[in-house]
């Protein structure tokens, strides 16, 4: 399907915060490059239509592009940065919030054909493929309810339904429809990051989230490693350093309080982690973060 209608919308409807009249319905507009950017990805579809994004979780790297989608079924920390994008043809995207209730609603009226098995592991947090012809015209329908307010409280719900059926259909469905299913291997890691994100100040065992979660210690290392591509451990330094950078950013002179509050009791130790995950000292970066505001934007193309 060609592009151009998907570009001409999304560059119409852009705001600064990447919000639409629709919710859950999210556009981006980037007119350079940018430097990595971390945040948290959201469960989210994410199309590009123009420009080139790459994004980092763990020890993966995934670069999507103009044609391309990518699902994360996880609330994840990521790391994003636009690789292509000018101000004569800047990076364009769609995004669409993916809730676990409208996935689940769809699996149940789905046909027994259609609800195929999941596999034995749990499928990676986020995936990239070609877009396929109907899930970019469904998006482009849905974009176009946005000129269209007087329909919008009908039509937007179906087509958000079509959406996630060409999602759960395609190319990247296993991932998908994990986001719906109460027992499968996502759901239970899902579980266990919630409970890291909420307490991730806190020192835990892992035999203990992983008993949390309904799995074996192994069973839980091996699906927590392919979901997130990181140990528990990883993950929850991942979450500190973020909530610290957020913490920093309103109280810029506070270093130590702000590390002992995300759960560092060595001022020394977050120092160092947090300039190896940000590229500088904690107290240069807040004074950083002080000249340029930055708007989350999840993974967002």
């Amino acid at each position: 399907m060609d592009l151009d209608e998907l570009r001409t919308l999304l560059a119409r409807h852009a705001r600064p915060d990447s919000t639409t009249a629709v919710d859950g319905v999210l556009v981006s507009k980037v007119d350079r490059p940018d430097p990595p950017a971390p945040s948290m990805s959201g469960t989210v579809l994410a199309v590009i239509a123009q420009g080139a994004k790459r994004l980092a979780l763990g020890d993966r790297v995934y670069e999507y592009r103009a044609g391309q989608y990518l699902v994360a079924s996880v609330d994840l920390p990521v790391t994003g940065q636009f690789t292509r994008a000018d101000p004569g043809r800047p990076a364009l995207g769609f995004g669409l919030r993916l809730e676990p209730s409208a996935v689940a609603e769809l699996l149940l009226q789905a046909g027994p054909g259609d609800r195929r098995r999941a596999g034995a592991g749990a499928p990676p947090g986020i995936a990239v493929s070609d877009a396929p012809a109907a899930l970019l015209d469904a998006v482009v329908r849905l974009l176009r309810l946005l000129d269209e307010p007087r329909d919008r409280a009908v039509l937007v719900p179906l087509v958000k339904r079509e959406i996630l059926w060409r999602l759960i259909t395609g190319e990247q469905g296993a991932t998908v429809r994990q986001l719906g299913l109460p027992d499968s291997g996502l759901s239970h890691i899902s579980r266990a990051v919630r409970w890291i994100r909420e307490h991730y100040a806190e020192p835990f065992r892992v035999e203990d989230v992983a008993r949390l979660s309904g799995m074996s210690v192994s069973a839980f290392h091996r699906n927590f490693r392919a979901v997130t591509a990181m140990s528990p451990i990883q993950f929850q330094k991942q979450i500190r350093l973020q909530e610290a950078r957020l913490m920093l950013a309103a109280r810029p002179g506070d270093v130590t309080g702000v590390g002992h509050r995300v759960g560092y009791d060595n001022p020394s130790q977050f120092s160092r982690e947090y300039r190896r995950q940000f590229g500088a000292p904690p107290s240069r970066d807040a004074a950083r973060l002080r000249r340029a505001v930055r708007t989350p934007a999840d993974v967002l193309p």
